[in-house]
């Protein structure tokens, strides 16, 4: 787990633990929930979830194997390349619902417990942010939910960070009301 000041750059692919094969893991274990939380937050489905792992750290490995430094911050680098896989699954969701495949059964609400008002609000902030425009899902999950700061994220996108917090004010504007319309909060 990383303590103090986030690795950076090389360091962190050295400092990243062996495995039995001898080859160097680019992603530590707290990079790698991090990087779990945002694909689930960005709503990759669970049993996807291992293999966007692996496609976050291919695109680090490949990163060093071509010779470009690697990223100054990694932990922020993974959650925004796990943030963008996430954006490229609903793509490919939406192509798929755009020609009538299988997703009909999916997008029926879910069931949740009932008396349990967390689960509840859980099932409707996902539902919310299901709805959101894919670059203000981006902006929430990278966030809220990874813990990004603005500056952070608007230097990993490649926008100013007014456009950042103009998103996100937009995003939580979009989820509260949603929120209120459902009676949840």
């Amino acid at each position: 787990m990383l303590r103090g000041r986030p690795r950076r750059g090389r360091e962190a692919l050295a400092a990243a633990g062996d495995d039995p094969g001898g080859e160097v893991d680019p992603l530590d274990p707290a990079q790698e929930r991090r990087v779990r939380a945002v694909l689930a937050l960005g709503g990759v489905p669970q049993a996807d979830l291992p293999d966007g792992v692996q496609q976050v750290r291919l695109r680090l490995l490949e990163r060093a194997a071509s010779g470009r430094e690697a990223p100054r911050d990694v932990s922020a680098w993974a959650a925004v390349v796990a943030s963008n896989l996430a954006m490229d699954w609903h793509r490919a969701k939406r192509r798929q619902e755009r020609i009538g495949e299988r997703l009909a059964a999916l997008r029926q609400p879910a069931a949740h417990p009932s008396g349990e008002d967390s689960s509840v609000l859980s099932v409707a902030v996902a539902q919310g942010l299901d709805e959101l425009p894919d670059a203000q899902r981006q902006v929430v999950v990278l966030r809220f939910y990874a813990d990004l700061p603005v500056r952070s994220i608007a230097e990993q996108l490649g926008v100013p960070e007014g456009t950042v917090k103009s998103r996100l004010h937009t995003a939580v504007r979009a989820l509260r009301a949603r929120l209120h319309e459902d009676e949840v909060v």
